[in-house]
């Protein structure tokens, strides 16, 4: 992004932020010496710390504010109360002369400002003439931004300009979460009032966002269409297999059969299978999903690895030859199955492949591993990490040795220990001296004298 864009005067219409931006700055140039905005003279008035120099600009000539209604409407938020009258009187008058060019234009910089304190106004003149205006709605349905989109969908749905199809294809189209939740729910209402719909349902079950989904999936139920549930069993959104199965068992079937059934041919099994199956497996199946573990794919690896931890059967000896997977995904779940059992791992075997010659993904797997061990190996560990090649690295072993200090616990390390001492000596920089000397006292180490109080000469 360019680092003088909040500088530059914003064409009409332009992103809010970049508006905001402009005028944030000329009232801090105000204050002091710098580098003017590279604004025109009315736009520097317009946003000018001084709220007479703010008010006499709003008194411009009608063609000279056209082209910056973005600070008029800025203004009308003013902190100042003759300023944001004067605003305002500016503002109803564009409104009144071209109503469509100015709610269009202004309503994603309204809808920021009616965050602030005198931000209430505008928003409540924009909704009232974009009430029931199908138009000019549908055209803000379209913007770029999403919390006008949002806007828009709220004041659509109150006035129930829309049927259950239209509500569908805007929530399966939308991609800000809450909008589309808005959307969503508007279309189950719907259904649930007027009837099932199968072109709605259609739509539901093709949507971008996975509440949209489930909500499709849900619908089928309602829809007579029940046993198309099982072919949602392994979408890539766990909300929307959790729906479907739901809805399978509400039509008096069994998913655990459904979900096993695409396993039987490995060649063609995908990640997804696996974990839909897992998530309706019992522990006896842990077995399909240990003859996974060799598969060619790596993230079918990683499902069956994760799968085997959700069925709680995690066999140490089984995953620990995995750490060395070459896909990353695969040594993150081994790190996370094996959290609780760390203590069984040999610390040497961990050590060594944290050595700089390993894979980055093995390395921070197996750092993982160490510092669950607790004790002095995970320290130590840590300590030669700070100072790592690798920048993710060097960050969470900073992170971890800091989280090894509470004041409501004794860290979990072996007391008056010589190792811990020089382990702790060389990370001084993640803490405080008030923290390190509690830190050294309660593990029954030499504590440095703090320094003297007093003044400096």
């Amino acid at each position: 992004m360019d680092t003088d864009a909040h500088t530059r005067l914003p064409s009409p219409g332009g992103p809010a932020a970049e508006w905001i931006a402009f005028d944030h700055t000329v009232r801090q140039t105000s204050y002091r010496s710098g580098p003017a905005p590279l604004g025109t003279p009315e736009a520097v008035r317009l946003c000018h710390a001084n709220g007479r120099i703010r008010e006499a600009a709003l008194r411009a000539p009608t063609p000279l504010l056209s082209p910056l209604l973005e600070f008029v409407a800025i203004r009308c938020a003013d902190w100042v109360r003759p300023v944001r009258e004067q605003a305002r009187r500016v503002l109803a008058t564009a409104l009144a002369d071209d109503p469509a060019g100015t709610l269009l234009r202004l309503t994603p910089l309204v809808v920021r400002l009616a965050l602030r304190e005198q931000g209430a106004w505008a928003l409540e003149r924009f909704e009232d003439l974009l009430n029931g205006d199908h138009e000019l709605l549908a055209a803000l349905r379209g913007s770029p931004d999403p919390q006008t989109r949002r806007l828009a969908a709220r004041l659509t749905l109150d006035a129930g300009l829309l049927d259950a199809r239209e509500l569908a294809a805007l929530a399966a189209a939308e991609q800000h979460p809450p909008t589309s939740g808005l959307w969503t729910d508007a279309t189950l209402a719907a259904l649930a009032a007027d009837g099932p719909d199968d072109e709605a349902v259609d739509t539901l079950l093709g949507g971008h966002g996975p509440m949209v989904r489930a909500a499709g999936v849900t619908a089928l139920r309602g829809a007579g269409r029940t046993a198309e549930a099982a072919d949602h069993l392994f979408d890539r959104s766990g909300m929307v297999r959790a729906c479907a199965r739901w809805s399978v068992r509400q039509g008096g079937g069994d998913p655990r059969p459904l979900c096993r059934r695409p396993l039987a041919d490995p060649a063609r099994v995908t990640s997804y299978q696996v974990t839909g199956f897992a998530e309706c497996a019992r522990r006896e199946d842990a077995p399909v999903l240990r003859a996974l573990l060799e598969h060619p794919t790596g993230q079918v690896r990683a499902a069956a690895v994760a799968g085997l931890r959700l069925l709680d059967v995690t066999d140490v000896e089984l995953l620990r030859p995995l750490l060395d997977d070459p896909a990353p995904a695969v040594a993150r779940e081994v790190a996370r199955s094996l959290g609780a059992s760390a203590d069984r791992l040999p610390a040497d075997w961990l050590l060594a492949r944290i050595a700089p010659g390993q894979p980055s993904h093995t390395r921070r797997a197996a750092y993982r591993l160490l510092f669950a061990r607790g004790g002095v190996a995970g320290l130590r560990a840590s300590v030669e990490l700070l100072t790592d090649r690798d920048p993710a690295l060097r960050m969470i072993a900073a992170q971890r040795v800091q989280s090894m200090w509470s004041p409501y616990r004794v860290p979990d390390l072996p007391a008056r220990d010589p190792e811990v001492g020089a382990l702790l000596d060389r990370c001084t920089h993640l803490f405080s001296d008030y923290v390190m000397r509690q830190m050294r006292r309660r593990l029954g180490l030499p504590v440095a004298a703090a320094p003297a109080e007093g003044y400096a000469y």
